[in-house]
């Protein structure tokens, strides 16, 4: 590591000796989003990871939203990479996910993988509200980068893992979402990054529309999970039903996905309306 590097990690590494919330952003954002990260955790998504039961549909739909999600924070961070709140938190080479995501989605959908991405209403929103600010206020950038990446670095390996596991795949072969070449230390390049954000200069305003942008980027991520899950649940039971309906005459297996991702389709293309209503 090179000495600047030390020096911001041993900064960030104080602890307040009081145990109370500190000055430092990257402290404040914790604090402030304690409740939404836990109510995050707890969303039906999320616990199927916890208990190793995510299933390869749920991954599926998951990277989908991800990449929507990514592709237009990253967007944003390299339009405003000069911004004065932006440049000292932007980390391309190490932090990157849109082409990880790319990968995993051509080896699950295969080459024509851009047809078949399938999204919510929420992840719309959440895409659009990164574009806005982008636009609008690139300092709230801060807040989505944080939240987003740190709580990829934190949880990646782990959740990949599971990810594996649960899906009983042979090889990294579309896990790239949850690995960071570039970072070779991620707890190291957390102290880093905590650092560089905590130096940002802002305004009283600036950094309370920061942290409350932060608690808005836990709640947006919730409403994702909970979309995805309704819209997986809601297609579960109507190919089941189908089915049923259809015991005289087995459908082909193949019939079957089709007329769920035909369903996913029409539910993300209601949800999508809805949301421009």
């Amino acid at each position: 590591m090179k000495p600047f590097e030390q020096m911001d990690t041993m900064k960030s590494a104080r602890k307040n000796e009081t145990g109370e919330v500190g000055s430092d952003l990257s402290e404040q954002i914790k604090a402030a989003t304690k409740d939404n990260h836990v109510r995050a955790e707890n969303t039906q998504l999320m616990l199927s990871y916890q208990k190793g039961e995510i299933t390869l549909v749920q991954y599926k739909v998951l990277l989908c939203s991800l990449y929507e999600i990514y592709r237009a924070l990253e967007d944003e961070m390299d339009r405003n990479a000069s911004d004065p709140a932006v440049a000292p938190i932007y980390f391309p080479q190490e932090l990157s996910r849109v082409e990880s995501l790319e990968r995993d989605l051509e080896h699950f959908f295969g080459s024509e993988w851009r047809k078949r991405v399938i999204v919510p209403a929420a992840t719309q929103r959440y895409s659009q509200r990164l574009r806005q600010i982008g636009r609008e206020n690139p300092e709230l950038l801060v807040a989505h980068a944080y939240t987003r990446y740190l709580g990829d670095l934190s949880g990646g390996q782990v959740l990949g893992k599971i990810t594996q596991k649960s899906l009983g795949l042979s090889s990294k072969e579309g896990l790239s979402f949850f690995h960071f070449p570039g970072v070779s230390s991620p707890n190291r390049f957390k102290q880093l990054y905590r650092s560089r954000m905590n130096s940002i200069e802002l305004t009283e305003k600036e950094k309370a529309a920061v942290l409350e942008e932060a608690v808005q980027a836990f709640e947006l991520n919730i409403q994702v999970f909970d979309d995805l899950q309704k819209m997986l649940s809601v297609a579960t039971e109507t190919a089941d039903q189908h089915k049923d309906r259809s015991s005289a005459a087995v459908l082909p297996s193949s019939s079957i996905v089709q007329f769920t991702v035909g369903l996913c389709v029409a539910l993300a293309t209601i949800g999508v309306g809805m949301y421009a209503l």
